[in-house]
């Protein structure tokens, strides 16, 4: 039996499992994820060699990433910038390793052996701390001149929204990410949106922008589904307010993608874990 790693890497901590199967994760631990780089990668290293030998590791993480170098770069998070953190990983470990983003991972994941599986078009959204979206197209994650960064689309300003707030991205100020993550939500309304009562109109804004990178992705890439995950998705009742809106949105244009939950508790960790199993 083959035994393979995954690393789901975050800002705020690293979660890591081993196992054979993408949706048993076995043995999964979580690392805070230190100011300094060779800290988290040494913890990381020691938790598998004491799993091991294993065949490969796969590797989902923060970003912005470079993937000739496999490194971390442009990251708020100051000492992690343009570390390489997949070489790091296979010097320690002396394995293949595979590496992406943490939601192209997901999205991989998800295509695999979730909400989509068994389907080459797929796109998954992330809508949390942050936004982050990855895209799988004809079955191949979708990597360019770097990688989709869909928490960044530009969106209009939707009906009723406060005409005071600006958004609160430091790159761009209203893009998706600036108005419908959960930072967003709390600056706009005071509140964490996990206390937002179900018929607060936050959610009517809240869908409105999700529902426009929903319809804009479905022109774009075409995707057969569009998941949503992250914690401000933890809102059930968000969902058909989302299908809502964007069936108004794209008025009959174009056949809309079923959006829908993760079917995956890990979605994370079980793409890193077919980014093992794909990279040997």
């Amino acid at each position: 039996m083959s035994l393979y790693g995954a690393v789901e890497a975050g800002g705020t901590k690293f979660v890591v499992a081993v196992g054979d199967d993408p949706l048993q994760p076995r043995d999964v631990r979580r690392f805070s994820t230190s100011n300094n780089p060779l800290e988290t990668v040494s913890e990381v290293v020691e938790y598998f060699r004491e799993r091991g030998p294993l065949k490969g590791v796969g590797v989902a993480t923060f970003g912005p990433i470079d993937f000739a170098s496999g490194a971390i770069t442009n990251t708020p998070k100051l000492a992690w910038q343009n570390f390489p953190l997949r070489d790091a990983l296979r010097r320690g470990l002396n394995v293949p390793v595979g590496f992406d983003t943490d939601v192209n991972g997901a999205a991989l994941g998800e295509a695999r052996c979730g909400a989509g599986k068994g389907l080459e078009n797929l796109v998954y959204i992330t809508v949390g701390t942050g936004i982050g979206g990855g895209a799988l197209v004809g079955g191949q994650l979708v990597h360019g001149l770097m990688h989709p960064e869909m928490g960044h689309l530009l969106v209009r300003r939707a009906p009723g929204e406060i005409a005071e707030f600006k958004g609160v991205c430091p790159f761009h100020g209203d893009c998706l990410e600036g108005l419908a993550s959960g930072p967003a939500m709390q600056a706009r309304w005071g509140v964490p949106a996990d206390e937002l009562a179900p018929e607060h109109e936050a959610w009517r804004i809240e869908a409105d922008y999700l529902a426009q990178a929903c319809v804009n992705l479905a022109c774009v890439v075409s995707p057969q589904v569009i998941v949503l995950g992250g914690g401000v998705m933890g809102q059930r009742h968000l969902f058909p307010l989302v299908r809502t809106r964007a069936e108004e949105l794209s008025q009959g244009y174009l056949p809309l993608p079923a959006i829908v939950p993760p079917g995956l508790e890990y979605p994370g960790l079980s793409g890193a874990f077919v980014l093992a199993m794909e990279c040997v």
